[in-house]
């Protein structure tokens, strides 16, 4: 899946344009980047061993 092109980034934008609106897209990305980036954050503290051993 690493292969995507510009012509299918272009084919995705127009479709969350017309799914969304030129009004909600922005803050629906913003939404996105900051779940991700909370997902990444706990994928990289979940590797981490817990010291809960009372």
């Amino acid at each position: 899946m690493g292969n995507i092109g510009w012509q299918q980034l272009l084919i995705v934008a127009l479709v969350a344009l017309l799914l969304f609106g030129s009004a909600r897209l922005p803050t629906l990305m913003r939404d996105m980047g900051r779940s991700l980036n909370e997902f990444k954050r706990g994928m990289k503290d979940s590797s981490k061993p817990d010291n809960d051993d009372e």
